[in-house]
């Protein structure tokens, strides 16, 4: 009988390969016979016997979170973050009696959002020839963070950090050249011109905006950057064009871009 037992216990194993934890049966003394407590320990999922703990976590980056819970579980934690998620945002938690890989399971539901991202194209034949603006398309992106392991999670597991990002667009450093004449012709000055556009970039957040010279005897406005910041100058120009002629003035006011 008891033999009996323990071949229908090690199929339902086999079976349930993928959430049960491994148990030796067959090790146990020959002489005692298979309990109820045997066998729901062996089919008991392996993360439900993980060390559980309480964490309340303010929110931050996904180091100060490893931080956290290694405090809580009093051991080094197998993690792996790299560089460029160093400082990504995590939402607070304040959870009790879990288990790391539940945690971890919780932080990457906390994530899951619907986003919307853009890709430029800059070399469209259709775009318009005067202004020469690139075309930009908008699509959803189900965006996610967290730390996953490979297989059946375990006290030993190593536990990787990763994002579920679009891939990520390098716009190239290019060089444009905008005519000018037109506007000044309108009334406007060149110091109008360029402090709008850099108003735009200050406002996006910029850090680090294109460069601007102004040159005299062409009137014309050389800028250099990657070509999607450069597009704020095609939408200002573009804007401009549509005011109301103002008084006529000369290109010789006060400049605060380079003159060449």
């Amino acid at each position: 009988m008891k033999k009996y037992l323990l071949l229908l216990s090690m199929g339902i194993l086999s079976f349930n390969l993928a959430i049960a934890q491994p148990v030796n049966l067959s090790a146990l003394p020959a002489d005692r016979p298979l309990t109820k407590a045997d066998l729901e320990r062996a089919l008991t999922p392996s993360t439900n016997l993980l060390p559980r703990f309480d964490l309340d976590f303010q929110g931050g980056t996904p180091g100060e979170l490893v931080k956290t819970i290694e405090k809580a579980i009093a051991k080094p934690l197998n993690t792996v973050i790299p560089d460029e998620y160093a400082n990504m945002k995590l939402p607070a938690l304040s959870v009790k009696n879990i288990t790391v890989a539940q945690l971890f399971e919780a932080v990457q539901r906390a994530t899951t959002k619907l986003e919307r991202y853009a890709w430029t194209d800059y070399i469209n034949v259709n775009r318009d020839p005067q202004m020469g603006s690139p075309v930009t398309f908008y699509f959803d992106w189900t965006f996610r963070c967290g730390f996953k392991t490979d297989g059946t999670p375990t006290e030993n597991s190593i536990w990787c950090f990763f994002c579920d990002m679009p891939q990520v667009q390098h716009d190239p450093t290019i060089c444009r050249f905008y005519q000018l004449a037109p506007y000044l012709e309108a009334g406007y000055k060149v110091e109008d011109i360029t402090t709008t556009i850099e108003t735009g970039w200050k406002m996006l957040g910029i850090t680090r905006p294109p460069e601007l010279t102004y040159h005299k005897d062409t009137k014309v406005l050389i800028a250099v950057s990657d070509a999607d910041k450069l597009k704020t100058i095609d939408d200002v120009l573009k804007q401009l064009s549509t005011g109301k002629p103002k008084e006529k003035s000369n290109d010789k006011g006060t400049d605060k871009s380079k003159d060449r």
